[in-house]
């Protein structure tokens, strides 16, 4: 009987190590086979679409309601240059480092965060939605974006702005 206790004992020690406390693994594909998609995931996927075309129309309102020109950019950001700035200056390229300053607002125009910094164009140092747009403006010039969340700050967020948060963001390229 004993033995038998020991036995088991150490057969489950083997199964958890085996599986090194992940719980249950899937099924290794064979070759020619597609993987099954996992139902949570595409649950999540499906989700977030719904979400960003929620912001999107959201955003699209926004734009349209205001009495100044909004343009529409990739990933769905609607920028206003107030500014222009130095037109005969340079444009920010890739690789370049620029002084911006940011104010970021909620919809609800509550103030979210607000700074200033030396950011690296094109290097990820910057939400999508403020690097792209920066290639449009000169030195000294002033913009108005609203960003849905998905080109912002995503669905982690940072510590001032809340996950899966459309915002407002007025840029100053110094």
């Amino acid at each position: 009987m004993r033995c038998a206790r020991v036995l088991i004992a150490v057969l489950a020690c083997l199964v958890l190590a085996g599986c090194a406390g992940n719980g249950p693994q899937r099924p290794s594909q064979r070759k020619g086979q597609t993987p099954e998609p996992d139902s949570t995931e595409m649950a999540l996927l499906e989700l977030n679409m719904q979400l960003a075309q929620t912001a999107d129309e959201q955003l699209l309102r926004l734009a349209q309601a205001q009495e100044e020109p909004y343009a529409l950019y990739e990933g769905n950001i609607w920028m206003h240059i107030s500014d222009r700035g130095d037109t005969d200056g340079p444009t920010p390229k890739r690789d370049e480092e620029w002084l911006v300053h940011m104010r970021i607002h909620n919809l609800d125009g509550k103030l979210l965060q607000d700074t200033e910094g030396t950011y690296r164009i094109g290097k990820y140092e910057l939400p999508p939605a403020i690097d792209n747009c920066l290639r449009d403006m000169h030195h000294g010039g002033r913009a108005r974006l609203y960003a849905p969340w998905y080109a912002a700050f995503g669905i982690k967020g940072t510590d001032a702005v809340p996950p899966y948060e459309n915002i407002i963001i007025d840029i100053e390229l110094k």
